[in-house]
């Protein structure tokens, strides 16, 4: 154990700061470039089912412009089921914030399991989660890099066009579950006036539009694009 005066402390910390503040330019920076990703159209037509019957994964935007699946593990087969989802994939979910957050910035935060309903309604009552949560029906999991492995996929949609835009999965889905880690996985990222991001992508001061979660209106949108992928 390395004991210090309160001084050298305080030097040490702001040593440290210096790294840390590099980290967060970076992260920056890489986040800007991540919003000049190149979108792929999705043409293929993906089933769900959700607690009122059979949706599709235009559905699952809920009206909003953006949308980003978790493929989380409950289903036949995973330790725990059918009263619980793997532990790992439970952690994310514990750790998701407020989705009224999210829905703000035109965007919905969907989990997807195979697990029939029934069951997932249970183990979300259960565990106190109130996000979406669809059973995948058709090949999404297979076709999106989620077979066999947790992952985290953003789309966009232009009208009734959806557009994959960004995947992530192993580690890099340890920082999800925070509303700014998973705004800026979007294309669209934290929609602020202070983000590098292309021209014509909707911004907005930072603060002014942070709300109580109980206190948005309802931020269900057309989805009319004002920007399209590169």
């Amino acid at each position: 154990m390395n004991t210090v005066t309160p001084a050298e402390w305080e030097e040490a910390r702001l040593r440290l700061l210096v790294k840390e503040k590099e980290l967060t330019r970076a992260r920056d920076a890489l986040a800007a470039e991540r919003r000049r990703m190149p979108w792929v159209a999705v043409e293929k037509a993906y089933e769900f089912e959700g607690p009122s019957g059979p949706v599709s994964l235009l559905d699952l935007f809920e009206g909003r412009r953006q949308l980003i699946v978790y493929r989380a593990f409950f289903e036949p087969g995973v330790e725990g089921f059918p009263e619980h989802a793997c532990q790992g994939c439970s952690l994310v979910a514990d750790q998701v914030a407020h989705v009224a957050h999210l829905n703000a910035r035109d965007t919905t935060l969907a989990f997807a399991s195979r697990g029939p309903q029934p069951d997932l309604a249970r183990m979300k009552a259960r565990m106190g989660w109130t996000m979406p949560w669809y059973t995948i029906t058709g090949d999404f999991d297979t076709d999106f890099g989620v077979g066999e492995w947790h992952g985290t996929n953003a789309f966009i949609r232009e009208g009734d066009q959806v557009f994959r835009t960004y995947f992530v999965n192993g580690r890099g889905d340890e920082v999800m579950g925070g509303t700014w880690s998973y705004l800026d996985l979007t294309a669209l990222g934290r929609q602020e006036e202070w983000e590098d991001s292309p021209e014509g992508y909707p911004q907005s001061p930072p603060y002014e539009w942070w709300n109580w979660h109980d206190s948005y209106e309802d931020s269900a949108s057309s989805g009319e694009g004002c920007c399209s992928g590169s």
